[in-house]
């Protein structure tokens, strides 16, 4: 299991972002754009697990201001 944190910093307020993407995501047009956005912001994330979490797929909670949440195994790219 792999446990992520994402952390707030002064330009970017984590669970309002993520709170943002997860809405975004209902439109399938945009989902490309929204995953590249976050996994942008959060470069030490693999693609696939912020995909599970913008997929509702896994669940999240909030601490603060820090989104935590924790995927199985992520498949990382080319495995």
């Amino acid at each position: 299991m792999a446990d992520y944190r994402l952390g707030s910093s002064p330009l970017v307020h984590t669970p309002g972002l993520i709170a943002w993407a997860l809405n975004g995501y209902h439109f399938e047009e945009d989902r490309p754009q929204l995953l590249d956005v976050i996994a942008a912001t959060y470069p030490g994330v693999p693609r696939e697990a912020l995909e599970q979490l913008l997929l509702r797929k896994i669940d999240y909670r909030v601490e603060g201001e820090t989104v935590v949440f924790a995927v199985e195994r992520p498949v990382q790219a080319g495995a």
